[in-house]
């Protein structure tokens, strides 16, 4: 019996959309480069100097030079991509096609797909729908989950208590690696960029929509921004409002935990100076200028240790008792060490500790 191809499906329909073999944004490549569905892959039917070409067309001369001309891009476009990605798919393989509002170019790439004998859907509304989906379901998601939020002074490790408490079978939010960023003015990784903000809220969503919301979910006690990329105000409201536990580890131990963090800046002291530039504002030039004196010796534990205690642990302690209402009757997890013994051991103390009243 022949079947019968899905048209087009709504965001909203999650569980229908999990059923397709592949999703496929047809848009330019820089429009996918901003954001994109997690785990599309991007198919082109016009490329980004393509695009520009169409569009001054139809400005500047006529709608229909401008369907003619994209018209032939588009042809040999959807050709090279079921030459080069599709022609080993059967038959039974399933794509979803958007593109920006899911009209023209979506509608092409899914027509031949179709007429190739392939059941191909469009996504209505297109990525523009999925946006407002992943806007609204932010703003509504957060206040149905159960946070603890993980609180400790710079280097402490709570990153890796939460790699540890992931590895252990709990449900973590990893928000700074999302972010590609640790959230510090010397948070920035060496070789991965910061997302933009749409794409940091896709994955974000696609985490918190994982979640099973009857049990709790362990986060870091983020500020508002991480790097150059904010928080979405429902999230950081419920993680204010969430219970809290905090990491105590001793001044040694974050030292050497934070060393291996700032590691590549040992090869580059330039970077590191410019990025003490940046607190001049905060703590005057003399002290910053004691800071990049010691970067330049390469005496790196004497300036961690001071930056933890100039810089770092007042700020944490200002930034966190203001924002955090229950950290005062915060639950306290003591790291012996900074192995990964001593975080195994810390994840299991902390994760067998009941829930706080709230």
């Amino acid at each position: 019996m022949k079947r019968e191809h899905h048209g087009s499906i709504a965001i909203g329909r999650a569980g229908e959309v999990a059923r397709f073999d592949a999703i496929l944004d047809a848009r330019s490549p820089a429009e996918f480069a901003e954001d994109h569905i997690p785990g599309a892959v991007s198919c082109p039917v016009l490329d980004d100097e393509e695009r520009a070409r169409v569009g001054t067309l139809y400005k500047q001369v006529s709608p229909f030079e401008a369907r003619k001309l994209g018209a032939a891009l588009v042809a040999k476009n959807i050709a090279r991509s079921i030459e080069l990605h599709f022609s080993d798919k059967p038959k039974s393989w399933r794509p979803l096609v958007y593109c920006w509002r899911g009209g023209k170019r979506s509608g092409a790439l899914a027509h031949v797909l179709r007429e190739v004998g392939w059941d191909a859907a469009t996504l209505e509304g297109g990525y523009k729908a999925y946006r407002r989906h992943v806007v609204e379901s932010l703003a509504a998601l957060p206040g149905r989950l159960s946070f603890r939020v993980v609180h400790g002074a710079t280097g402490s490790g709570k990153s890796r208590l939460l790699g540890a408490l992931r590895a252990a079978g709990a449900q973590v939010l990893d928000l700074e690696a999302l972010a590609a960023h640790r959230g510090s003015v010397l948070g920035g990784l060496p070789d991965r960029p910061q997302p933009s903000q749409k794409a940091f809220e896709s994955l974000l969503l696609r985490e918190l929509s994982a979640f099973d919301p009857r049990r709790r979910i362990y986060v870091e006690g983020e500020s508002r921004k991480i790097g150059q990329l904010q928080v979405p105000e429902a999230l950081i409201a419920r993680m204010r409002e969430s219970e809290c536990a905090v990491l105590e580890t001793g001044l040694e131990v974050r030292v050497g935990l934070l060393m291996d963090e700032y590691r590549h800046f040992f090869s580059d002291p330039a970077a590191l100076a410019a990025q003490l530039e940046c607190l001049v504002a905060l703590h005057g030039r003399q002290r910053v200028e004691g800071w990049k004196a010691l970067a330049a010796a390469g005496a790196w534990p004497a300036l961690v240790a001071r930056l933890l205690e100039e810089h770092y642990d007042p700020a944490y302690r200002r930034s966190s008792q203001r924002n955090f209402a229950r950290l005062r009757e915060a639950r306290v997890v003591q790291l012996a060490s900074g192995g990964a013994d001593g975080f195994a051991r810390a994840a299991r103390e902390l994760d067998a500790q009941p829930a706080a009243a709230a």
